[in-house]
């Protein structure tokens, strides 16, 4: 004899042929909602994991984790010594890479079109690690140091002008005037587009290059004008140590120190809570399937009183009546959850291909494939949950199997 017995009578129960046809439907219906449910959640979460790492790769990659300038206080630009203090920073804990800039806020023109940019005057020796030199459509960024009041832009901001490399845009600097015979006016200039990039992000269209010499022309300063020093971190995440160390260095603690958790902390944030949204709305879609099996073991029970009330008369203990029932019910959901992590799985790993075979493309034009991250820890977070809340499904339906009376059963037997 198998042991123990009830774990043997729940087995045999989930696999019994005898069940009318209704229950048997009901049954169907909760392992395939437990299924779909558990393949959608891995399949849905990868994707968001894929999304928010290209998030990561293409904005963090570019945008600066920390910055120390000295925008905005007292001391000119034209004392900052930043050579002696990249030095500096290059020896603190987890920085990785110091580049010099500037930036100010600016409008570019074309002989179509008028935009609103950020404009950052770099030293492209110090750039040679920029993610932009892997991601130039046309040029390269240290063209900026051959060609004489050129610039480098983003791909969608060159379509918006509708130019191209060697055409003239002008940039005009709102904040800076100078007087002229007609009054005062914006400081402005012609440049000539020396490369175009295309990193696939919020870049493309707000960011321009143009060397910092030239920038600093602009801006009416001497030398390269640098007041401002941009830090990669071996990981990003480190950016509030990093900050909390260097406003304890006297060298740093008059100057203000920007992480990108402030300028761009609320858009992660946003994802994140995406995220967790699907998770919980699909999680839901998982609970009404799990709870299905309540309704096909409540079935289970009223059609085996009989058999109940006969074995509860052989001496079966209620607490084995209980594990019957109990193990009847995550039979059925096992066989949802594991079915469902394989099928969402193998989805998962060939989406791309499926997609690609279905003519479907759910992304803008230029995005070749959608960004996927199959993370054995979520898995293991789906598979546990849907386990418990089949388990807990079965509670109520195993309890009134145990409360049946034998004597009242068999009466009406």
């Amino acid at each position: 004899m198998f042991q123990p017995l009830s774990i043997f009578i729940g087995l045999r129960y989930s696999r019994s042929r005898s069940h009318t046809g209704f229950v048997s439907f009901i049954t169907f219906f909760s392992i395939a909602g437990i299924l779909l449910g558990v393949a959608s959640l891995i399949t849905v979460s990868s994707v968001m994991n894929g999304f928010e790492g290209e998030l990561k790769k293409r904005i963090l990659g570019i945008i600066p984790h920390v910055v120390v300038s000295t925008q905005n206080i007292t001391h000119s630009p034209q004392n900052f010594s930043w050579h002696e203090k990249r030095e500096a920073l290059l020896k603190e804990p987890h920085v990785k890479q110091v580049t010099p800039f500037i930036e100010t806020e600016a409008l570019i023109q074309s002989p179509t079109s008028l935009q609103g940019v950020m404009l950052q005057g770099i030293l492209p020796e110090y750039e040679k690690e920029n993610i932009i030199n892997t991601h130039m459509v046309s040029g390269q960024l240290s063209d900026l140091s051959k060609q004489p009041y050129s610039v480098v832009l983003g791909e969608s901001l060159a379509n918006n002008l509708r130019i191209g490399v060697g055409e003239e845009v002008r940039l005009i600097l709102p904040n800076k005037t100078v007087f002229t015979p007609m009054g005062r006016v914006p400081v402005q200039r012609v440049f000539t587009v020396s490369g175009i990039f295309n990193v696939g992000s919020q870049v493309d269209d707000a960011m321009i290059y143009i060397h910092s010499n030239y920038g600093a022309k602009l801006l009416r300063r001497k030398g390269d004008g640098i007041d401002s020093l941009r830090l990669y971190l071996d990981d990003a995440f480190n950016e509030k140590i990093v900050a909390q160390s260097l406003l304890k260095n006297t060298e740093f603690q008059k100057m203000n120190i920007t992480t990108w958790d402030q300028t761009q902390g609320v858009l992660f944030s946003a994802v994140k809570m995406e995220k967790n949204m699907m998770w919980l709305m699909l999680s839901l879609i998982v609970a009404v399937a799990a709870f299905n099996i309540v309704s096909a073991l409540v079935m289970v029970v009223i059609d085996k009183q009989g058999e109940i009330g006969i074995l509860r008369t052989l001496g079966l203990q209620r607490i084995d009546v209980v594990k019957i029932f109990i193990t009847q019910g995550m039979v059925n959901g096992l066989w949802g959850v594991f079915i469902g992590s394989a099928l969402g799985i193998l989805l998962t790993i060939n989406l791309n291909s499926i997609l690609a075979f279905l003519g479907v493309s759910l992304l803008g034009v230029g995005v070749q494939t959608l960004p996927v991250n199959l993370v054995a820890s979520d898995v293991i977070v789906i598979v546990l949950s849907a386990l418990i809340m089949s388990f807990v499904a079965t509670l109520y339906p195993a309890y009134k199997a145990a409360n049946t009376l034998p004597v009242e059963v068999l009466r009406n037997e």
